[in-house]
């Protein structure tokens, strides 16, 4: 993949956050602030904690913390997926956010 083709579907995955995050927000009582500099994306919930997704533009990826832990993935076709083999990133930010608001949050492209 160049480094375009990386960029351009970096963007796209980090677009598709903000826009989740706008959609949770109003349809649900889940108050997500989500501030992006650059490539990072950092997502704070009610109760202070956080998630941050960052591109890792040398590596061509895109990395998350979470209260779980810090998770790498790499695009194959059209999905984001983990570099250790264990799921896909819009269902693990899902799941982590889910844990981390207390409330089920579901997130997708």
């Amino acid at each position: 993949m160049t480094d375009t083709d990386y960029l351009d579907q970096a963007e796209a995955l980090l677009r598709a956050i903000e826009l989740a995050c706008d959609r949770i927000n109003d349809s649900s009582d889940a108050d997500i602030d989500n501030q992006r500099v650059g490539g990072m994306i950092t997502l704070t919930f009610a109760n202070r904690s956080q998630i941050i997704i960052n591109l890792q533009k040398p590596l061509q990826e895109v990395w998350m913390a979470a209260r779980a832990g810090g998770f790498h993935y790499r695009l194959e076709g059209a999905r984001w997926v983990d570099t250790k083999g264990q799921g896909e990133f819009f269902d693990h930010l899902s799941r982590y956010a889910s844990e981390q608001s207390g409330l089920p949050l579901v997130f997708s492209s």
